[in-house]
């Protein structure tokens, strides 16, 4: 079973005075299984953003199924999308939403402690998740006082830390330098390896789209192509790019 099957997704935006409608998706499917890392890419306005906000539950489609671990999220209520989507996705968002009140251990934690878990339950998992990303030195400290590629780790972490079954990433290098860029994607594709996490990223970053095992492209709210990752990244990251001219044109189209 995937853990994440969206079937002709169709998102169309307009007022309801009868003006100009806007179709963001046409009937686009995607399916995500155990243990992916995908990538989504496309244009500006190509329905990127639309499609992560249908599968984070936080937009509904005007046409279309979605299932998570084979649960239909049109079936659920307001109370039981929001306690489903609490418990089963994980975020990682461009600007980190880390709280400076909190330490770096604290923000990882919050999760946790919102369900009311046994403080020794959460400590192995905080251990075990700061080893795997390499923040273990920073646990102690505000957000404030580390770096961006420091606090996406932790945001990384936090979004893990309740073992949901998929993590949504919204453009994860989005504000960071090209060392801290790698380090994040280094981290995500560790916890893809190790821990056989799923994860799916929207990204216009074709070096960070080059650590995940297949990217989808979308144009015009449609499937466009997709690529298979290789054994060589190298030729991965060529073929990305390849594809990234023949979609969007120019480079700068692309953001």
């Amino acid at each position: 079973m995937s853990v994440l099957k969206a079937e002709n997704i169709t998102k169309v935006y307009g007022d309801k005075r009868g003006g100009l409608k806007v179709k963001a998706l046409d009937k686009f499917s995607i399916r995500v299984e155990k243990g992916e890392f995908v990538g989504v890419m496309g244009p500006s306005g190509s329905g990127k953003s639309t499609l992560l906000n249908i599968l984070a539950t936080i937009d509904t489609p005007s046409s279309g199924e979605l299932f998570i671990n084979g649960v239909n999220l049109a079936g659920l209520d307001e109370k039981n999308a929001a306690l489903f989507r609490r418990k089963e996705l994980g975020f990682i968002f461009q600007d980190f939403n880390l709280l400076d009140s909190l330490s770096i251990k604290e923000n990882i934690a919050l999760p946790l402690v919102l369900e009311k878990m046994k403080v020794k339950e959460i400590e192995k998992r905080l251990e075990g998740i700061a080893e795997i990303l390499n923040i273990k030195g920073i646990l102690e400290k505000r957000p404030y006082e580390t770096s961006g590629g420091q606090q996406q780790r932790a945001a990384c972490a936090r979004a893990l830390i309740h073992n949901p079954s998929i993590i949504l990433a919204d453009e994860p290098t989005g504000n960071l330098d090209s060392k801290a860029s790698q380090d994040v994607m280094e981290a995500l594709e560790k916890l893809n390896n190790e821990k056989d996490t799923t994860i799916m990223m929207v990204t216009h970053d074709p070096f960070a789209a080059s650590f995940c095992k297949r990217i989808v492209m979308i144009k015009d709210g449609k499937h466009f192509l997709e690529i298979v990752k290789g054994s060589n990244r190298g030729a991965f990251f060529k073929e990305i790019m390849d594809a990234l001219t023949v979609i969007g044109g120019r480079q700068n189209d692309l953001i």
